[in-house]
């Protein structure tokens, strides 16, 4: 089966990609209700946000909170179903959003975060960064630097949300948050490693390849649009 990749192209908004992303899972959902379907194939939706912290399951952040995220009217503020504290995206930021059904693919929710991690590091790798995981969940270059977060959300073993790694990242706004409420670290990019001149989609091209490649069951990768999705979902889900 192949893996179907969307690639919002330039800056979209969070709620945008969270909308294709809702229909991504119900189709997912809709074939485990009605095994009679045919199985959705696996699929990973690539984006880059204009700002825009999130907070994930483990953390409540309040009114006044919020409105110090939001930097003036800078940067947006929205509440997340994965796991983890506050975290940033934006401009220069890949994220990776991977809607897949897990026990199609043999993994365990821990395998699974293992593999986004593992796709991660072998981006990096691509670019000459050598990086490392620690006790903390995600991607770093040292115990201190974190240049990828990894935030999921299961609802019956279907995935949604996954990477965020930083390419050009203005590094600024972590420096304003606790990012994934580790006090002692802080955001690192490909950009601050060295590595220069990438942009967002061609390194969305590469961590998809590296992801499709350790997924069991994958023997390759299928550009779709977003229209093409919305269309499909609309179908299989009855406009669920």
């Amino acid at each position: 089966m192949k893996l179907q990749h969307i690639a919002l192209p330039g800056l979209t908004h969070y709620s945008r990609a969270s909308t294709l992303q809702a229909a991504l899972v119900r189709r997912q959902l809709a074939f485990k209700e009605q095994p009679s379907l045919a199985p959705p194939p696996p699929a990973i939706l690539t984006a880059q946000f204009h700002p825009v912290y999130t907070s994930g399951r483990r953390e409540t952040v309040s009114a006044t909170q919020q409105a110090y995220l939001r930097t003036d009217g800078r940067a947006a503020y929205a509440a997340a179903p994965r796991g983890g504290q506050t975290t940033f995206h934006g401009p220069g930021q890949l994220v990776a959003y991977a809607i897949i059904d897990l026990r199609r693919h043999g993994l365990s929710p821990r395998c699974y975060v293992h593999s986004l991690e593992a796709a991660a590091m072998r981006t990096c790798a691509r670019y000459g960064v050598a990086t490392m995981r620690t006790e903390n969940v995600g991607v770093w270059t040292s115990p201190e630097r974190k240049i990828a977060a990894v935030g999921v959300h299961l609802r019956r073993f279907v995935s949604a949300h996954g990477v965020g790694l930083n390419v050009s990242t203005d590094l600024w706004w972590f420096g304003r948050i606790v990012a994934c409420g580790l006090a002692d670290k802080e955001a690192t990019s490909l950009e601050r490693e060295g590595v220069m001149g990438l942009t967002v989609e061609e390194v969305g091209e590469v961590f998809v390849e590296e992801f499709a490649s350790g997924l069991d069951g994958v023997d390759g990768v299928v550009r779709v649009t977003e229209e093409e999705v919305l269309a499909a979902s609309i179908s299989e889900t009855g406009g669920s």
